[in-house]
């Protein structure tokens, strides 16, 4: 069976090693997983180190390798806390038997059964161990109270084992497990495609990212926007099988798989290649950049020298992009975002109004957990009044999860209207 590696580029997938000679075959594994596009980190237990060393799955990974509970270097020293947000998938291959206790009875002692209890991704586990031990009743138990939690066992292959033994309890091989994950994320693909039909045949235009209003050849008025809801939203559309254009500002992401880029800087560069777009066909026009609101009204042919305590810049306002869009003769599905810091909600329903919008999504950038620079997200969705819909509220996710229920809502307000 072949795959389409395009699929794995934005999946990122923790593989979790425990103590035991298996931890070898987990080496290969990470290669194999690396090969397909997956993006990998490695989470070694205590006894998986006597075993293989680190150094090994950094090289293997090209990230570092994660040991520690409390990560000196990550955010708040909380490194759980981040891999489980990173996670779209958890491998624990091999997973020793005492691994499997601690996840059945909720222990949380090291970094990986905490992360085991923190991420809200998939949990594969690949046991591996001698064959009398896989079959003692506790690690049975265990297995069944994994089963009922919805952790996915991978059972073991049968064979000839290190201690001589013959029996269940062998990790099934590299090239197996990493075709198994990467057939479970195709099937996640479709999946989403076949929930988000309505998208399918559709033309989608997004704006991402912030502007940049030169004041001179080195210096501009711009913000703080990283272009990651806009970028997560073109995934999620086109993953819904739409054909998906993205005018993205200056900022510093790849370009989603499947997805055409143009790149602008200014709010006047914009609003061009957006008309030019229009004019070529679009069903769908979702505008997350966040564009500035004033440009200056004479850009300074070389830098402008320091002189004095004070200098004056005079601003012209910018075109309001999505207004503009919605008023054309060709009006596509418009959806808008609103990022404010106060009365969030009421200014999004005024903006819905006032720009003529099917659809606004807003929220609050002054919290530090979501929005600028945030890869989480939480936002309330207004429909126009003729939609007839409710508002809907999207709690806190990663910014991927967030825009696959944005791509739901657009569906469901298109086969409303």
């Amino acid at each position: 069976m072949s795959f389409d590696v395009s699929v794995f580029s934005t999946k990122n997938i923790i593989v979790a090693v425990t103590g035991g000679i298996a931890a070898y075959k987990s080496a290969i594994l990470v290669r194999r997983l690396k090969d397909y596009g997956f993006n990998v980190r490695v989470v070694m237990t205590t006894g998986a180190q006597a075993f293989i060393t680190p150094l090994t799955f950094q090289a293997l990974s090209g990230n570092p390798v994660h040991t520690a509970l409390l990560d000196p270097e990550a955010e708040a020293g909380m490194g759980h806390i981040e891999l489980a947000r990173w996670a779209d998938l958890v491998l624990v291959a091999p997973a020793s038997c005492d691994t499997l206790a601690k996840f059945a009875h909720g222990l949380a002692d090291d970094l990986l059964s905490t992360l085991f209890l923190a991420t809200k991704a998939p949990v594969w586990v690949a046991p591996a161990m001698n064959q009398q031990m896989w079959a003692a009743k506790a690690t049975q138990r265990n297995l069944k109270i994994l089963v009922e939690d919805g952790v996915h066992v991978i059972m073991p292959a049968s064979g000839e084992q290190a201690c001589g033994d013959v029996g269940l309890g062998r990790m099934p091989e590299p090239e197996v497990l990493a075709k198994q994950v990467s057939l479970y994320f195709h099937q996640v693909q479709r999946a989403l495609a076949e929930k988000f039909g309505l998208l399918a045949g559709k033309r989608v235009v997004i704006t991402a990212g912030p502007t940049r209003e030169a004041i001179d050849p080195v210096r501009y008025i711009s913000n703080h926007s990283t272009g990651k809801m806009g970028f997560a939203l073109a995934s999620a559309c086109y993953a819904a099988g739409a054909k998906v254009t993205l005018i993205a500002g200056p900022v510093s992401l790849d370009t989603p798989n499947g997805v055409q880029r143009e790149n602008v800087s200014s709010a006047m560069q914009m609003l061009e290649h957006s008309l030019v777009q229009l004019e070529q066909g679009c069903d769908i026009f979702i505008a997350t950049a966040a564009v500035a609101d004033y440009r200056v009204a004479q850009v300074a042919e070389h830098k402008i020298k320091k002189a004095g305590d004070e200098l004056q810049v005079e601003l012209i306002k910018n075109p309001d992009i999505v207004a503009t869009i919605a008023k054309q003769s060709k009006r596509p599905f418009m959806v808008g975002f609103a990022a404010e810091t106060q009365n969030v909600e009421s200014y999004a329903a005024g903006k819905l109004v006032a720009k003529k919008l099917d659809m606004i999504a807003c929220n609050d950038v002054s919290r530090s957990d979501i929005g600028f620079a945030s890869d989480q997200n939480a936002m309330t969705v207004f429909f126009a009044e003729n939609y007839q819909m409710e508002k809907r509220d999207l709690a806190k996710a990663s910014k991927q999860e967030i825009a696959e229920q944005l791509v739901e809502a657009i569906a469901d307000a298109m086969t409303a209207h």
